[in-house]
């Protein structure tokens, strides 16, 4: 799992993996649109080792004016399954989780760094807030975000849109037993 975890957590590589999230199928120049910030020898230079360590695969080719042209999709396996991350180690999650909030530091970074920030304009936040919930209603809670997300997830790139990251991490709050020394008297 770590190695496959170093793997996608690289932050092009995982910009690559989420454009072909949800089933999206794309060739080079499709991902290479959506993401105009990365170069494209540094575009195939990641794409490579996607394919190459089975996160993605070659689904179709076309013949584009004499050349093969290859579209790409996560392959069914690719991608860090539920088993493999609860079999993971301690070290081995925590090492995972590390990484993915290195590259939400670095994006925010990147975004501190342009010539001119405006939060309120480009719908900056970070937030954390605690939320009481029992099993069934933290389901439904989460089954309400998957459907929001599910709206805007595949839309396309246009003039009239901004590409804007949303980062969720749902932490449950850990019940710590009361040391009977640590109760008011």
């Amino acid at each position: 799992m770590k190695s496959k975890a170093d793997l996608i957590l690289h932050p092009v590589r995982m910009q690559i993996v989420q454009t072909l999230a949800g089933g999206q199928q794309f060739t080079v120049h499709d991902i290479a649109l959506r993401l105009p910030d990365v170069p494209q020898a540094t575009l195939y230079r990641h794409l490579n080792k996607l394919v190459n360590g089975g996160v993605i695969e070659t689904v179709a080719q076309n013949q584009v004016r004499g050349a093969i042209e290859k579209v790409y999709a996560l392959a069914s396996d690719g991608m860090i399954s539920a088993q493999e991350f609860a079999e993971s180690s301690k070290e081995e999650k925590m090492g995972v989780f590390i990484q993915f909030v290195s590259g939400v530091i670095n994006n925010f970074g990147e975004y501190l760094n342009q010539d001119t920030v405006d939060f309120v304009k480009d719908g900056v936040t970070f937030r954390q807030a605690e939320m009481h919930m029992n099993d069934e209603e933290f389901q439904e809670f989460a089954q309400g975000l998957a459907k929001v997300f599910s709206k805007v997830m595949n839309n396309e790139p246009r003039e009239d849109r901004k590409k804007r990251k949303i980062t969720t991490i749902i932490i449950p709050k850990v019940k710590k037993e009361r040391i009977e020394n640590d109760l008011p008297n």
